[in-house]
């Protein structure tokens, strides 16, 4: 059975990063430094140290992910180490800091930290989720399967309409080429639909294809003879249709949660790196 990488080989890094912040707490509760704890002691230089490294270090997964076939290990097990000893840098750069914090480039440093961190949090959730939930909508087919399954049936739809009083026939076509997929970027994260129908010579929104799955609905409410099985075969037809149009959305949504996931991850940690510079310099001037 295949594992993620929150489970690689039996959640070997959370373990180590399990027992190095324990024993990190351990040691800074048995140091007694003449003054209160705080980055300038022995202890604090020793894990600012290994904090700074360590966010060098976590930092290589991107050039990691983007050259997988060459170099040591497996991508899964980076993301896993990334995962967890990123996780374990909370209790080290606190435990640096010995609880001091004030307004000055080591706080801001220290709260970059925190927001890399959780928002770490948030993509672990969303790759361990969304592309499962993705996969289970799409029920394993491309987006472009999707899209190819949406044209044979726009062309049914069309035949079908042949067949019926004109103003039905306007209204699918209008429906038809006033669909809209994605949009600008919020668009896409919110799954907003600005698709159109024309309507006895008015343009509304058709939100989900709603307004005109209604009327069609209504009118085979009110049909009579061959029309209606006309009309039912059109109406089971344009509700495939719809159905498919919001699992496209559906999966755009997703993919743009992840994609705005890394605009921001990806940014705060080179301000991370910014700061965690100034904040190394700053010690070296005033030591």
């Amino acid at each position: 059975m295949s594992t993620s990488f929150v489970s690689h080989q039996g959640g070997r890094y959370f373990w180590v990063s399990l027992a190095f912040m324990v024993l990190c707490i351990i040691i800074y509760a048995w140091h007694d430094p003449v003054q209160s704890p705080n980055g300038g002691t022995w202890y604090g230089y020793t894990l600012g140290t290994i904090g700074a490294l360590m966010i060098l270090w976590l930092l290589y997964l991107g050039k990691r992910k983007r050259n997988f076939a060459n170099g040591w290990g497996t991508t899964k097990g980076w993301v896993s180490a990334h995962v967890y000893l990123g996780s374990s840098l909370l209790v080290i750069a606190t435990l640096h800091t010995g609880f001091q914090f004030g307004w000055n480039i080591h706080t801001v440093a220290y709260a970059l930290m925190c927001l890399v961190i959780f928002s770490g949090f948030f993509g672990v959730y969303a790759y361990v989720v969304y592309p499962s939930a993705r996969n289970k909508v799409k029920k394993s087919r491309t987006r472009d399967d999707i899209f190819e399954q949406i044209q044979g049936i726009d062309q049914q739809l069309k035949k079908l309409v042949s067949d019926l009083p004109e103003e039905i026939g306007a209204m699918v076509n209008s429906a038809i080429d006033r669909t809209e997929f994605g949009g600008g970027f919020l668009d896409q994260l919110l799954g907003r639909d600005k698709s159109k129908v024309m309507i006895d010579g008015i343009i509304v929104n058709n939100n989900n294809q709603d307004v005109v799955v209604e009327n069609l609905v209504q009118k085979l409410t009110l049909a009579r003879g061959q029309e209606t099985k006309d009309l039912a075969s059109l109406v089971k037809e344009y509700g495939a249709r719809q159905k498919l149009l919001g699992v496209i959305r559906t999966d755009i949504r997703l993919s743009a949660i992840q994609e705005i996931w890394l605009s921001f991850h990806v940014p705060i940690s080179f301000g991370l790196i910014a700061a965690l510079a100034a904040h190394i310099a700053s010690v070296f001037i005033y030591w």
